[in-house]
């Protein structure tokens, strides 16, 4: 397995993207360390939204996944598991108002610290922040129309990856869509991430765990092959750029996969 990375996104023990060849499920994101360093925290979460502006598809996942669903009538029911510092819900909702569409989202996280951040911004209409986890929302009997997540898949044990998809089932059972959005792994993403972000690790980047952490993200994540052959019946893998990955569930009205 690979080693992991210092701050700066310097991989340790000099090795080279031949790793990539095989998931690394042993590093950890920094980020994710409950001993994480607050300042670099907020730091690395108020970079996201730029970040994730590049790197995400955000405007695809809108054009493909969430207009489709809106209506300037009825209200359209969205949960973003994993949420983080919710610049994804935070944008949807920006361009559904500004076509005067309806949308409200439940944005979730079981990181106190994520929500935390999130709620000291500016409140934005129909945005809902929660400390908890899709399985909670699951049990307690929810339902939404649309269920996303954004560069999470990665950061979860197979137990856990097997959790999220069936509670992601439960919570979109009644025509709902599931949309699971993450990287690639391939050894074009990382250089492309770690050539690009380079210039930005002594100024825009400084003191984040932005770099750092995206390169261990990459060589975390799946390939399409790998997704394909562990999804369960009903679900499907998509490619969609850049260098990113689709899991995809949809709902007909009666709760059967279509």
């Amino acid at each position: 397995m690979s080693g992991g990375a210092e701050p700066d996104g310097r991989p340790t023990a000099g090795r080279g993207v031949a790793w990539l060849g095989t998931r690394d499920e042993q590093t950890r994101e920094l980020m994710d360390a409950a001993d994480a360093d607050p300042v670099m925290l907020a730091k690395t979460y108020e970079r996201f939204a730029l970040v994730n502006a590049v790197v995400s598809g955000e405007r695809a996942v809108y054009r493909d996944w969430v207009r489709p669903r809106l209506s300037p009538v009825w209200g359209t029911r969205l949960l973003d598991v994993g949420t983080g510092s919710a610049d994804l819900p935070r944008r949807l909702l920006r361009w559904a108002h500004a076509e005067g569409l309806r949308l409200e989202v439940t944005a979730i996280d079981p990181d106190a610290r994520a929500i935390a951040w999130a709620r000291a911004q500016p409140a934005v209409p129909g945005l809902e922040l929660v400390q908890t986890t899709s399985s909670v929302l699951a049990d307690a009997g929810e339902h939404y129309d649309l269920v996303l997540s954004n560069h999470v898949l990665h950061h979860l044990d197979g137990q856990e990856f097997g959790a999220l998809l069936a509670d992601s089932e439960r919570l979109a059972e009644f025509g709902g869509t599931v949309v699971h959005g993450d990287i690639e792994r391939s050894r074009l993403g990382y250089a492309g991430f770690a050539l690009g972000t380079l210039p930005f690790a002594p100024n825009l980047l400084r003191g984040s765990y932005i770099r750092a952490d995206g390169l261990t993200s990459i060589r975390r994540s799946h390939t399409a092959r790998e997704l394909a052959a562990v999804l369960p019946a009903g679900w499907r893998v998509r490619r969609a750029f850049p260098s990113r990955l689709e899991v995809v569930w949809q709902a007909d009205a009666a709760g059967r996969p279509r």
